[in-house]
């Protein structure tokens, strides 16, 4: 059984960034879990985990005027 390529940086940010929206259409999931690796995905989810709640915290301190 041949395995599926690994998909590139793009694709697992995509992928990442797609389920914090929690919108993905089946076939895509199918395609994510196949050619998706697994340490990749968490680094890219830890990462954008941190710039999301870096963004919240700087947009609170900015409308508030700290």
């Amino acid at each position: 059984m041949a395995q599926a390529p690994r998909a590139g940086f793009w694709a697992t940010l995509r992928a990442v960034l797609w389920s914090f929206v929690g919108i993905r259409k089946r076939r895509h999931y199918k395609d994510d879990a196949t050619s998706l690796d697994p340490k990749a995905v968490i680094v890219a989810g830890v990462l954008a985990g941190v710039v999301f709640v870096l963004s919240i915290v700087a947009f609170v301190r900015f409308v508030v005027g700290v």
